[in-house]
Order: structure tokens, then sequence, then C-alpha cells
């Protein structure tokens, strides 16, 4: 798994934008950049449609206002579920990017079977990174939303 202090490894994830699909080269992305990256094990479910991805909208502008450049979300999902999710919740100063066959999320060691709920996903976690170096690294246990939330990468900041 990642730890902190490492360098982000390299990859590819996509984002949908109204008209076209871009493929984000990485670690490219977080070159020169101060970087919040949050995962979730999917678009569209409770915990992280309720509560995981809200702490994040509610708090984007004190987010950025700490020096963050960008704030990304990344989910085992493909480009259009994580666009419609986009709109849905009104995340337009989040980044969604789709790691649609979970090569990133193996990278980064952060995976987990979800059988028999949606096969390969990611585990939740947040991180800090800082021109592609981790810097903060918070993973939660199954089940969980206790310190990767907004509210607790904002603390970390």
């Amino acid at each position: 798994m990642i730890n902190v202090n490492q360098q982000m490894p390299s990859g590819k994830l996509h984002q949908r934008t109204d008209n076209d699909t871009i493929t984000h080269q990485l670690p490219d992305l977080f070159a020169g950049k101060k970087v919040v990256l949050f995962a979730v094990p999917g678009a569209f479910t409770p915990t992280c449609s309720d509560n995981h991805l809200p702490s994040f909208i509610a708090l984007a502008d004190q987010i950025k206002a700490k020096g963050v450049d960008e704030i990304i979300c990344i989910a085992v999902n493909d480009v259009f579920v994580m666009k419609a999710w986009q709109d849905v919740k009104n995340a337009e100063h989040i980044t969604m990017l789709s790691d649609a066959d979970g090569s990133y999320t193996r990278s980064l060691g952060l995976g987990v079977d979800m059988e028999p709920l949606g096969g390969f996903r990611s585990r939740r976690y947040a991180m800090i990174i800082d021109n592609g170096t981790v810097v903060h690294l918070a993973t939660e246990e199954a089940g969980e939303l206790s310190v990767s939330g907004g509210e607790s990468i904002l603390q970390n900041l």
C-alpha cells in the first residue's frame, strides 16, 4: 500500500466533461500542485453519496483556501457514472475521475473485493499530495467514515 512520503505511481484516470472524455496521466496530474484526493467504493452508494462526497462539497472553499489547487474524487466506476454523480450532487468544484478497471487503485494497494456488492472496488480513503508526494494518508476500515471526510482532511492541511 502507498504510504506517506512516497511518490504517486504512474497510471491513467479518466474524466467525462459535457462533450468529451479526458485522459489524465499520473503522476503528471499532481506535478507542481497541492491536491486532496479522496476515493470511494462507489458512486451513488449510501455512505459515499450521503456523507463522504458531500463533506468535500461543503468544505471545498475552505480546503482550497488552505492552498489546495484541486480536490479529486476517484472511484472504480465508469466516466459516465462519475459525471452523472457529479451533476446530481452539484459537485462542480470536485474533479471526478474514473478508474473503471481498477488498475490505478491496484497500483496504490488500496483496493478491496466487495463481492457481491460490485466486485473489486476502492477502499475509502483520502490523501493530501504535494507535488506528487503523499504527505497525509487516511484509510478507513470497512463501513467507516471517520478519518477520510472533508472535515478530517481540512484539519490536516
